[in-house]
């Protein structure tokens, strides 16, 4: 990887109108210390707050903020699909805009993506919610792990640093929040490799989750079930997630000439079942 690697970082946002400005403020100076080429995304998902009057004052402020405003709700999935999809630089960094990760620590997760690393991956070194939150987060950890086979420590702890080019193989569908699942499976069934960092995890400030109620707990239920239907039993991305990798590998190689083979990176890891 290169010293200074160009980044994205971007933020969906919903009802986050106490917390996004120092968000954006922190994550600013951070990329500015970080990278000579940056910017930050945020994606506005149909606020009933003031957050859209802060975004519009903070873009007056930051040049290189781009607010994406979007009337009605996309859901969480549908937020981080525009956010990826807008994303130009070479690696995206993306968290909630609820302030319960600090953005400055993606200083911590940019060490750690080496050359033979694609996503690094936080975890929390301690989560800081409420007692119940703590209890159906650990029994939805190991739960989601079982099923679809997961490797990582903490699959829930949307704190990320991803090579933007992972989302020329991957695909992604939904609008739930169960969309963290599925970025997560088709990543690791495509064969690329994650690195996992240790994070904080704060306590929320303003508002409140808009996942723990029973309502929403049941439809995650039922998408959950759906999913693991999908990428488990039918397992039908599998062979577009191979042709277009194997793509990829070809095109990484073809650029890098004969020393292509003598470094893993990126474009050449193995694709599953064909190593």
């Amino acid at each position: 990887m290169k010293d200074r690697p160009s980044i994205t970082a971007f933020y969906p946002a919903f009802n986050d109108a106490g917390t996004i400005g120092s968000m954006v403020a922190a994550t600013m100076k951070t990329l500015e210390e970080l990278t000579d080429d940056y910017e930050v995304i945020v994606v506005e998902n149909g606020s009933t707050d003031y957050t859209v009057e802060v975004l519009e004052e903070l873009a007056r402020r930051y040049d290189r903020l781009r607010v994406l405003v979007y009337q009605h709700p996309l859901g969480y999935g549908g937020a981080l699909r525009v956010g990826f999809a807008h994303a130009t630089k070479d690696l995206i960094f993306y968290t909630d805009g609820d302030a319960q990760y600090d953005p400055r620590e993606l200083r911590l997760l940019l060490p750690a993506l080496h050359d033979d690393v694609d996503i690094v991956n936080g975890w929390k070194i301690h989560r800081n919610d409420p007692f119940h939150r703590i209890i159906i987060g650990r029994v939805y950890h190991h739960l989601v792990r079982l099923a679809f086979g997961f490797r990582l420590r903490d699959v829930d702890c949307d704190f990320r640093l991803i090579r933007r080019d992972i989302f020329e193989v991957i695909d992604l569908e939904s609008d739930s929040g169960t969309i963290c699942l599925e970025l997560v499976k088709k990543i690791q069934d495509a064969g690329y490799r994650f690195a996992e960092v240790p994070v904080h995890h704060y306590h929320r400030t303003y508002g409140h989750s808009q996942f723990f109620n029973f309502p929403r707990l049941w439809r995650t239920g039922v998408q959950l079930l759906h999913l693991w239907w999908k990428l488990v039993v039918l397992r039908n991305h599998l062979p577009r997630i191979r042709e277009k990798r194997r793509h990829q590998v070809r095109h990484a190689r073809r650029a890098d000439g004969p020393h292509a083979l003598q470094q893993p990176r990126a474009g050449h890891r193995p694709i599953p079942g064909e190593e």
